[in-house]
């Protein structure tokens, strides 16, 4: 019999990986597993942050019939180790950790689904191994580019002030002209005291932006390496040239792309998913959801993500 997905939170049941364990490279021990139907079609889950991990809850957003669900945790992010770490950890080498994986599991292709840096990263895989993509699905898409981080650390506070005031609020105020900076040294102070008050704050301001309703939210588990590899990749302009993915775009566009994006996400606001799908022609079909901001698990975007999924 084929199993449904939950209709009132749009997610299948829980699930436990069929196969899991780690790959060595660089120093690094990264983990992944596989749900669902080993002989399925392969997909892959690329998650956010970078930093933040995979979850148990991910692996429900795939039919267990119908997909072969790859998941892993990017270097220095959930159950890799070393834990937030950055040495040897770039876009670069994720997209080479992704192509290990690929071939260690005897992948051909696969489709990528990314949500926010899971987004750039997928189309930044794809960019560089379209032989290797059937489609993609995104959410939150987040470019990689300069005025979108800019965005992140300054503008958001046109929204969710109050975020934006705890944000600051950490930092000396001969330090706010440059807050990417003054956070980047706390957090990779070798006080750990230090470090962990940081991230605590870094962390909690994307929490608590991520939905429509404004309230602080603790980032857990996952904050130190949030925070610290956010501002490590964002100190580097995400390992990416200058509007590296829009100047790439070109080479995509024979794959299929679905984009499920929150009218009202102001982490990663609309116009650059808007700007991916113009760029992208008739293979790209965009979906603006009007009641849902940044995450995943808002009900309008959790229920076209799910949606989208069952046509490829």
């Amino acid at each position: 019999m084929r199993q449904e997905y939950d209709s009132s939170i749009h997610l299948f049941p829980a699930i436990e990986p069929y196969d899991c364990g780690y790959f060595e490279r660089d120093g690094h021990q990264i983990y992944y597993e596989q749900v669902g139907n080993p002989y399925g079609k392969e997909i892959l889950f690329l998650h956010g942050g970078p930093g933040a991990g995979c979850s148990p809850a991910h692996r429900r957003l795939f039919d267990p019939e119908k997909f072969r669900a790859i998941l892993f945790d990017q270097r220095g992010s959930g159950r890799s180790k070393p834990y937030a770490y950055t040495k040897r950890n770039t876009t670069q080498y994720l997209i080479s950790d992704i192509n290990y994986l690929r071939e260690k599991l005897k992948i051909k292709k696969w489709a990528l689904f990314g949500g926010s840096w899971g987004s750039t990263l997928a189309l930044a895989y794809a960019i560089e191994n379209p032989a290797f993509v059937s489609s993609l699905i995104l959410r939150g898409v987040f470019l990689g580019t300069s005025t979108e981080i800019d965005w992140y650390l300054y503008e958001m506070r046109r929204f969710f002030p109050e975020a934006h005031d705890r944000f600051l609020s950490h930092i000396p105020v001969e330090e706010r002209d440059d807050l990417l900076s003054a956070y980047y040294k706390r957090l990779m102070s070798a006080n750990y005291k230090i470090r962990n008050e940081a991230a605590k704050i870094f962390a909690s301001y994307e929490n608590s932006c991520a939905t429509l309703h404004a309230e602080f939210r603790d980032a857990g588990q996952s904050a130190v390496s949030m925070a610290v590899l956010e501002a490590y990749y964002f100190m580097n302009d995400c390992f990416l040239p200058a509007d590296y993915i829009v100047k790439n775009v070109q080479y995509l566009k024979q794959l299929p792309c679905y984009i499920v994006q929150g009218r009202h996400d102001v982490i990663c606001p609309p116009a650059s998913a808007y700007k991916l799908h113009k760029i992208w022609g008739h293979h790209s079909k965009l979906l603006l959801v009007d009641d849902a901001g940044h995450s995943a698990f808002e009900h309008g975007t959790l229920r076209n993500l799910m949606l989208f999924l069952q046509t490829i």
